[in-house]
């Protein structure tokens, strides 16, 4: 660092440091942090050419705005906030899936208990997501029939899980 330099930090310092490192332990309550942002405020004062050589009010009243500044942004930063980064981000939760698990054990336990003609009616139309045309023809029946086997087999299904205990 140049003499000219040197002594231009040394000036800035002596003039302002001590107020503003007081000024920063009003704000923070902490001596150590009061330090290292006086040490920024200062550098960046030096960085500035223009700091220093105007008015004293002036140069204070900057050095008083970033050190307020820094305050802030550091209150602000994940660090004060204790936040940790990592590598790799947490799994994702799943909510539970075993309710779901029993009642389609339930059902097919209800299913099994149909007869194997509305049982491949409601499979074809309700899991396999066919139509009712489209099951007629996977079935070789008419259109008919499937709709009068899945009314029926439904309603058998509906007794079927209401004897297994379940209402709705």
């Amino acid at each position: 660092m140049p003499p000219e330099d040197e002594l231009r930090l040394i000036e800035l310092y002596d003039a302002h440091g001590p107020s503003i490192w007081r000024f920063v332990v009003h704000l923070t309550g902490n001596p150590t942090q009061a330090d290292d942002i006086v040490q920024e405020t200062l550098l960046r004062a030096w960085r500035n050419p223009q700091i220093g050589r105007g008015e004293l009010a002036s140069t204070r009243s900057w050095m008083f705005t970033v050190a307020r500044n820094l305050v802030i942004d550091e209150a602000r930063s994940a660090r004060h906030r204790h936040e940790i980064g990592v590598a790799e981000t947490p799994e994702l939760t799943q909510e539970d899936s075993t309710d779901a698990l029993f009642e389609s054990l339930l059902i097919e336990e209800a299913l099994e208990s149909l007869d194997i003609e509305h049982r491949a009616v409601i499979v074809h139309a309700y899991y396999g997501g066919c139509s009712i045309a489209e099951v007629a023809l996977r079935l070789g029946i008419p259109q008919g029939t499937v709709k009068s086997r899945l009314h029926y087999g439904l309603r058998a299904l509906r007794l079927a899980l209401q004897e297994k205990g379940v209402t709705r």
